[in-house]
């Protein structure tokens, strides 16, 4: 067997089990039906909170990268877990979201990510809530 073909099945198995190790903790971390339902609701709010807080040249550059990628990611057609699969087809786009959420009020402050919310004090709550942070 030639050397790439050898290379190119390592590859493919590398990757499905990385997947396999990403569903595994996606299913332990899945979040309760509360949460999801929380964060359907406030995707609108969500969503231009991530461009706000990706256009603030006053946050670290790390930072609005990791908010460009995510926002990348939830354009693209494709998810690691897709959406046909019932809970967690959508569950792997909300523990996403909530991580880099979680990492982005961590490294710029909770106040910048205050600053930045378009709901209302209840919406700013629940994502407070979402990210499991203190408020």
């Amino acid at each position: 067997m030639q050397w790439w073909w050898q290379a190119l099945i390592g590859v493919a198995t590398a990757l499905l089990l990385a997947w396999l190790a990403l569903l595994i903790a996606l299913l332990m971390a899945k979040p309760g039906t509360a949460q999801l339902r929380d964060a359907v609701r406030l995707l609108p709010d969500l969503l231009r909170l991530l461009r706000r807080l990706g256009a603030d040249p006053r946050l670290p550059r790390g930072v609005r990268i990791r908010l460009a990628l995510l926002l990348a990611y939830l354009a693209v057609p494709f998810d690691l877990i897709p959406d046909f699969i019932p809970v967690l087809g959508y569950a792997d786009d909300a523990i996403i979201v909530a991580a880099v959420l979680r990492s982005t009020i961590r490294r710029a402050g909770l106040d910048a990510v205050r600053e930045h919310w378009p709901g209302t004090d209840d919406g700013f709550a629940a994502l407070v809530r979402l990210t499991g942070l203190p408020r």
